[in-house]
């Protein structure tokens, strides 16, 4: 792919212009104070591209409104922070059932409901679990830099095509808001393309209607059940997932977004002090790298998860290793972000 030079840009910005060019033709959202700069760039860019920019009375109406772009074929986004996300869970949950893709920002801030610029990482279960109807899944990614939430922003709308299915970025107050270099993919020009499944008749085929309702209970069992299997297939393509000296480590560090930055840092200082650290980085959320964190953790003696949070990760932590006992939690709330020399502290009392 053909790379622009570095540009210095905040975590949304980035996101932002990364949309962009990776086809995203409109956008819908009610601008907060964490996503400020996203939506002062979508304005004065996605006109200027071809493309729409929405400013919605409410985070539910931003959704509707992306589902319905959705259905009729355009690359669609939008955004919130938690709050704003719940709102938006009935609407995700009949995409998701339809099948109609969508890329969804969520800047995680502190707070049970209205929050300041706070960094938080207490959207895990909102984003992994499905907090809406039915048994239905989105795809989570996590960036730990400005430059891998816009890599991240071009693979979550190639997923949600390919998946047919809605993705979710979550990227915490702290990746949404710092200013770093990053180097965005050039604009690629799609060929215009019909997808067969959208709604409206074109080129004399029938119209199409997109529909998550099945009041027929045989056919909403179908249904079901072909989703099923769809994240069955989902699950074991799109697991994204760093590791850092893992293979000789004694305590795995087990960290997602801004604190797996922490934490490798923690780990160069614990590993110039003769500890034997490692650092593993989820970076889709779901589907969870379970597999190669169980690989892991075979020859780790402990793991301890590091989140800004009470501990929600560490729940798939230890389904993954099933090694409750050797599994362990560290973390902060409240928008407070431990240093490496904090988390090293805590990894001691693990050492053997």
């Amino acid at each position: 792919m053909v790379m622009r030079n570095k540009l210095l840009m905040p975590g949304c910005e980035a996101i932002a212009e990364a949309a962009i060019r990776a086809g995203c033709t409109h956008y819908f959202g009610y601008p907060g104070l964490a996503l400020r700069d996203i939506h002062g760039h979508m304005a004065a860019r996605l006109p200027a591209e071809g493309g729409t920019y929405v400013t919605a009375e409410n985070e539910t109406a931003a959704i509707g409104m992306a589902y319905g772009a959705a259905c009729a074929g355009a690359r669609v986004m939008t955004s919130a922070s938690g709050t704003g996300i719940g709102q938006m869970q009935e609407m995700l949950s009949f995409m998701a059932g339809a099948e109609v893709p969508c890329v969804v920002l969520n800047v995680g801030l502190s707070g049970y409901s209205l929050a300041g610029l706070l960094p938080s990482q207490a959207d895990y279960f909102q984003a992994t679990r499905g907090a809406g109807q039915e048994n239905y899944r989105l795809v989570a990614l996590s960036p730990s830099s400005v430059q891998e939430a816009a890599d991240l922003t071009v693979e979550a709308f190639e997923i949600a095509e390919r998946h047919r299915n809605p993705v979710l970025i979550l990227a915490d107050g702290i990746v949404s808001q710092m200013m770093e270099p990053a180097s965005l993919v050039a604009k690629k020009r799609r060929p215009a393309s019909e997808k067969p499944w959208t709604v409206g008749p074109r080129h004399n085929r029938r119209p199409n209607l997109v529909t998550s309702i099945y009041l027929e209970p045989s056919a909403l069992e179908a249904q079901v059940w072909k989703l099923y299997k769809k994240y069955q297939t989902l699950s074991g393509r799109e697991v994204r997932y760093e590791e850092y000296r893992c293979k000789d480590a004694s305590l795995i560090l087990v960290a997602g977004g801004i604190l797996g930055r922490v934490a490798r840092t923690a780990v160069d200082k614990g590993r110039k002090r003769g500890m034997k650290l490692g650092l593993f980085r989820p970076v889709s959320l779901w589907p969870f790298p379970a597999e190669a964190l169980a690989e892991h953790s075979r020859r780790a003696k402990s793991l301890l998860v590091v989140e800004l949070n009470t501990g929600q990760m560490v729940e798939d932590v230890r389904l993954a290793t099933q090694k409750h006992d050797r599994v362990h939690f560290y973390g902060r709330t409240g928008g407070s972000i431990p240093s490496s020399f904090e988390i090293l502290h805590e990894a001691l009392k693990w050492m053997d």
